[in-house]
């Protein structure tokens, strides 16, 4: 009896290997399936959308598109120049020459710069004489005056 159990214990795992082989199978070809079915559902709206841009761009030329764009390029040039011609500031008093302006800004200028030296009261040159040079004061004349000799000779 034990020895049948044995048999048959081996025959239900052979069984069982061969079921779970079998199930991978199975499972491995649904997935395979399932895998195509949506491979052709993705092809299939591919198709759909290639259709329907087909459909859409059948009444487009790109020579109309250029044309198109060109216009739009030029109104938008065109808008451009409005808005510079009505941002302006020389269709409100602008139209003088900017270097007029600062040759007549400095001539006013020298004017009143003139009229301020008339003005000036310089003090009178006094009537004594001036005592003449310290020792120190000729001996630095010397030093600058060897200094620029010094400073010509260098250069």
């Amino acid at each position: 009896a034990a020895l049948q159990a044995l048999k048959r214990k081996k025959r239900y795992e052979k069984q069982l290997s061969q079921i779970d082989g079998t199930l991978s199978t199975i499972e491995f070809q649904r997935e395979a399936l399932e895998n195509s079915h949506t491979n052709t559902e993705v092809l299939k709206n591919m198709g759909y959308a290639a259709q329907a841009m087909k459909k859409v761009h059948e009444n487009m030329d790109l020579n109309k598109i250029d044309d198109l764009m060109q216009d739009i390029t030029e109104q938008q040039d065109v808008a451009q120049e409005i808005s510079d011609a009505i941002s302006s500031r020389t269709a409100f008093g602008d139209e003088f020459d900017e270097d007029e302006l600062m040759a007549e800004l400095e001539e006013l200028e020298q004017e009143e710069l003139n009229k301020g030296m008339r003005d000036v009261r310089l003090p009178s040159v006094p009537s004594t004489s001036l005592p003449s040079r310290p020792a120190s004061t000729r001996r630095r004349a010397e030093d600058e005056d060897e200094m620029k000799q010094l400073a010509a000779w260098a250069s």
